[in-house]
Order: C-alpha cells, then structure tokens, then sequence
C-alpha cells in the first residue's frame, strides 16, 4: 500500500503555523506529518507544540543533520518527540553537506558512510534500551537511557546514492529520499537497500520519498516551481552527482532548462491531477512505501494558502481526503 504524507512547505517561525498541516493529518488519510532540518525552530519543539495544542498525529524528521548534535541528544529528543505525541516517529537523519560539517567541525567527516554508520548505532541501542559501549573514530558513546513506554521510533537514513543506500539497508528501518525519480529507485537505490540488508540479515528498509510537486494551472510555468523549491540542492554537488546517476544531467544548464528537464525526468511532479496521479503510480510501481508531499515550491511562490489549497486538491484525488472510521 502506497501511503502519502504531508511536508511542512515553509519553516515555521512560529508554532502555531505548523498546526493547520497537523490539523490536515490528523483529518484525513494522509500518514504523517514531515520536516526537515530547520535552523529556526526545531521540528521536535515544534511538532510537540502542536501535540500539546490537541494535533497529536505521526510525525517523520526528514532529515535531521547529524553534526547538530551527539547521537545520545538525538536519541533524546526523538523519544521524547514520541512521548509527546503519543504516535510513531520516523527519524530520519544524515550527515549533511560537507560546507555544512566543516563550519561545525572544523572539517569534514573524512569517512561519510563510517560516521553514519557510528551515529545510527549509537542512536539505536539507546532507543532500544541497550548498555550502549561504543568507541568511534566520530562519536563515542558510554551510557545507557533510562527505560520509558514511548510508541515506536523507525530510525531512516537520508539515502541519494548506492553506497548510502546499502548503509541504510544495513542499519536504518526507512530511507529517505529527495529529488529522486522513480526510475532511479527502482533501478538503483532498491538494489542497493536489498544488497544491505540482505549482508545484514534485517528487513528491507521502507522508502519513503519526498516528492516535490505542483498542480499545473494557466500561467504557471514549471521551472519557476522547480528553481523556487530546489535551487540550492540543484547546485550541491551531491544532488548533481545522484541526478546524473539518474540520467538528468543539469550541470552546466541554465535555470529554466534544468527545471524543464527536472520535471521531464519526474524529479519534479508537475501537470494536472491525473497527470500527477499517473506520475505517483512510477512510485508505487517503483516500491515505494510513502510519498512525502512536497509543496515548497508552490508556497514560496504563491504562499501558504495556495500550498494548502493544492496539498487538498492532490489528497482528494489519490483518495486520501478523508480518515477511515477507527484508525
């Protein structure tokens, strides 16, 4: 069964904007409620607000960046996130840009998949309620958290390119994807997750990708929606090297040709409700588990209302308008 989930389009500056979205999970068929990182307010106090405010739905962190904090904090804060929800939690977590490590480290994770793989072993035997005992060339962690009922927390793991993914198969239960067409999951990520979990022994992690989309309508010109929503990953050089893997080769294009080409490729969704509908069925057919709705460009070029207006229109036609009775 395909899932679909909301992600906040905008970075709250206060709570009370984040209600109207949790409000929208809370009442319809849609699974959870995501954010990624944010440097104003964290998704953890902000999706607790929204619990203690009577929004108490599944929330997913998608991702949250790991040198912000040591793996026993993000235990903490992701426990405590499900304890105040009172609902699941897909945490999902990554290491984030290499500028971006340099600036809190002082240098880069010489190994990136070495520093994940650290982090996420940390995180889960805290989780699990492990004596955890760990000494890593990134995080080292001596300690134990203290046992709590809390509802379940599915550790993910940003995932764009084969090494990551097979990582995720080894230790994450939910990969996490951006900007990734489905045939590229399909014919890359899905292998790779297999190829890791199978070394592992474990499960196959669930995918649950974070698909930006926009509803055509006159005067609406699709590179705009693709550039307002994805300029700076368009220019990281990790993002460039996943497209080109995936056959969508932007370097060197100008603005408008390399949003055309993203919304070619099914990077981005874009065209009418059927059209968007027959795109999304890629994902499914693709095995994708969740399709996280990515209405960011729509809100940054029209607002918030507009990007409500289109997350309800798109809810309405994959059926996931309303709530069954009893769940």
């Amino acid at each position: 069964m395909l899932n679909y989930s909301i992600l906040m389009p905008f970075l709250p500056r206060r709570p009370e904007q984040v209600l109207p979205y949790a409000a929208l999970v809370q009442w319809t068929g849609a699974a959870r409620l995501w954010q990624g990182q944010s440097l104003l307010m964290e998704p953890f106090q902000a999706f607790s607000t929204a619990a203690g405010a009577g929004f108490r739905v599944p929330t997913g962190l998608g991702v949250a960046l790991m040198p912000l904090r040591h793996p026993f904090e993000a235990a903490h804060q992701v426990k405590s996130l499900a304890m105040a929800t009172g609902e699941s939690v897909v945490a999902g977590f990554g290491p984030g840009a290499k500028v971006f490590q340099q600036s809190l480290l002082g240098a880069p994770y010489k190994s990136q998949l070495t520093a994940v793989r650290e982090y996420l072993t940390v995180v889960r035997g805290l989780l699990s309620g492990e004596v955890v005992d760990v000494d890593g060339e990134y995080f080292s962690c001596h300690a134990q958290m203290g046992p709590a009922m809390a509802p379940p927390v599915h550790l993910g793991l940003g995932v764009l390119r084969p090494g990551m993914a097979r990582l995720a198969g080894e230790v994450a239960d939910v990969a996490v994807t951006w900007l990734t067409p489905a045939a590229y999951l399909d014919g890359t990520v899905r292998p790779a997750l297999r190829e890791g979990a199978q070394a592992a022994g474990r499960p196959v992690p669930r995918i649950s990708a974070m698909v930006p989309v926009a509803i055509e309508r006159p005067g609406r010109d699709v590179s705009e929606f693709v550039m307002a929503s994805n300029a700076a990953h368009m220019q990281a050089p990790h993002y460039i090297d996943m497209l080109g893997k995936a056959g969508v080769d932007i370097a060197g294009l100008d603005p408008r040709s390399a949003g055309r080409l993203m919304a070619e490729s099914g990077s981005f969704v874009f065209g009418s409700l059927d059209e968007i509908v027959k795109r999304f069925d890629e994902y499914r057919d693709a095995g994708v588990d969740e399709i996280v709705l990515n209405l960011t460009g729509v809100c940054n070029l029209y607002g918030p209302k507009a990007a409500m207006d289109d997350l309800k229109k798109i809810l309405a036609a994959v059926g996931a308008d309303r709530r069954e009775s009893g769940e």
